[in-house]
């Protein structure tokens, strides 16, 4: 009876309503988007984007500028810039990323040690703060949310054969490096968005790891991507409400739950493949 009151008394919080409507949005989100990264080979450039992201609002407190605003066009120009380099340079992708995000750490860890009149925590940086979103934080993440489904649906196919293979994408006239650079765009607007909610260090699990445990248990490309999503929504919501009813950091317990789900999916996955075993034995 106790822990039922318990439950009712954090449900009934206006701040936790506003976070677990914001950790639904966002982890579906961010599984959704994660899908398509994964199978790109995208999944280090959102942990990239995510380290660098720390310089964004290193610069937009130095500026007397809402660190979120600021965020935004910087992971967009992140994300151009870095499209640019790998295209231009000869070094491997995740070796270009490492010197760009390690870089761009060092810059913000300067910054920051500026910064003299920041109410905030570095705690809150660095690992997120969902418990203080707003309603205008929830409206921005529903646009984008709906912006991004509209977009993969109206470009479903395109997707898939970027995804799949780029050259036969060429082949079939469809534009590959469009749809390559407007994803990647996509992708660093969700991910400056969810930075509030798991913070700079834990943003790539936050992208990744649902879409893994979704390949894991998923046959088809249309399940895979759906299961991403509510994975990723659903996973959030129990960190928030573990979060909530243990008094312990929202964030890190979203990526506990999301690893423990990786391990169902992995542990379904086992038995899957020991049966069909069986069934051939």
């Amino acid at each position: 009876m106790m822990e039922m009151s318990q439950f009712a008394t954090v449900i009934g919080q206006p701040f936790m309503q506003r976070a677990l409507i914001g950790g639904l949005l966002t982890g579906s989100l961010g599984g959704l988007l994660g899908s398509f990264a994964v199978l790109r080979q995208l999944s280090f450039f959102s942990d990239a984007l995510g380290h660098s992201a720390l310089l964004g609002i290193s610069l937009g407190i130095l500026l007397g500028l809402n660190p979120t605003l600021v965020l935004i066009p910087f992971a967009v120009l992140f994300a151009l810039l870095v499209n640019l380099l790998v295209q231009r340079s000869q070094l491997p992708t995740d070796a270009l990323l490492n010197i760009v995000y390690s870089t761009s750490l060092a810059f913000a860890v300067v910054a920051l040690s500026l910064v003299t009149t920041y109410k905030g925590g570095i705690q809150q940086l660095l690992f997120g703060d969902i418990l203080g979103i707003s309603w205008l934080d929830l409206a921005l993440i529903a646009v984008l949310l709906v912006a991004a489904v509209a977009y993969l649906l109206v470009s479903l196919r395109a997707q898939v054969l970027v995804t799949l293979h780029a050259d036969l994408a060429g082949a079939f006239g469809v534009g590959s490096q469009w749809h390559r650079i407007a994803f990647i765009l996509l992708l660093a607007v969700v991910v400056a968005v969810s930075i509030k909610a798991v913070g700079v260090l834990l943003i790539s699990a936050f992208v990744v790891i649902p879409a893994c445990a979704s390949r894991l248990v998923s046959r088809r490309f249309g399940t895979y991507l759906v299961l991403s999503s509510v994975i990723g929504g659903g996973c959030a919501v129990l960190g928030l409400l573990g979060s909530g009813l243990t008094n312990l950091p929202s964030g890190p317990c979203v990526v506990i739950v999301q690893f423990f789900g990786f391990l169902l999916a992995l542990g379904v996955s086992l038995w899957r493949r020991e049966r069909g075993r069986a069934v051939l034995a």
